[in-house]
């Protein structure tokens, strides 16, 4: 199994939740300051975190993070030294039947508000899937951006996502659409990413570019796709 399948309804975690959208997807506030991470530390790694500027990630498999996503309250001790986190980056495939693509999104959400109310720095991470998750082409707004606040700082992973003609189509559709819907001050981008993209939108947010793991730990610097 390469994604992930939530096979349980966690109704604790979002009990004081705002909910947006027909979709009611949990609501996260916008941080009071923006906070820029030093570096982006993966879920299965939580024991390199050191610095209070490190930024926990999910990008990863999902099977990795699987039983901290259905009961992340088990995980509190554990979390307990993290200031700064992304919300998980539940699997958005394109190939995916759109319920599931809907129930990773709010997944993600109902974790990342779950965290904000143990007083975690949350910064959204948005994940595409097709055009359906990033348009309104069914839904009021677009499911992908519900419940992330606007004008703050959100969190992108490109790793895997730039290798094909397609899929370079849609990062850049999903980019141009966040842009204009969340309209974000600051992105911070886990992974490579193209310099045409800085130069084409780099005058709409500030751009933040962070190593993936393997980079950072062979010395690389922030790559181009």
């Amino acid at each position: 199994m390469n994604n992930l399948f939530y096979d349980g309804f966690n109704s604790k975690l979002i009990e004081t939740a705002m909910f947006e959208s027909l979709l009611e997807i949990p609501v996260l506030e916008a941080p009071k300051d923006i906070i820029i991470p030093r570096k982006a530390i993966p879920f299965s790694r939580i024991d390199q975190l050191s610095d209070p500027l490190d930024m926990l990630v999910f990008y990863e498999q999902d099977p990795i993070f699987r039983d901290f996503v259905s009961v992340p309250q088990k995980y509190d001790k554990l979390l307990s030294k993290v200031k700064i986190m992304s919300t998980p980056d539940c699997s958005l495939y394109r190939d995916m039947p759109l319920w599931e693509q809907l129930a990773n999104i709010g997944v993600a959400r109902s974790i990342g508000y779950y965290e904000q109310q143990q007083g975690k720095y949350i910064i959204p991470n948005i994940r595409w899937g097709d055009e359906r998750t990033y348009t309104t082409m069914h839904f009021d707004i677009p499911p992908t951006f519900a419940g992330a606040p606007k004008k703050s700082i959100v969190s992108i992973g490109t790793y895997g996502c730039c290798q094909k003609k397609e899929d370079k189509y849609h990062l850049e559709a999903f980019l141009e659409a966040m842009l204009d819907y969340l309209m974000p001050l600051d992105v911070i981008v886990y992974g490579s990413f193209n310099k045409k993209y800085l130069q084409q939108y780099g005058k709409y947010t500030n751009f933040h570019v962070i190593p993936d793991w393997i980079s950072f730990k062979r010395g690389d610097q922030n790559g181009d796709e």
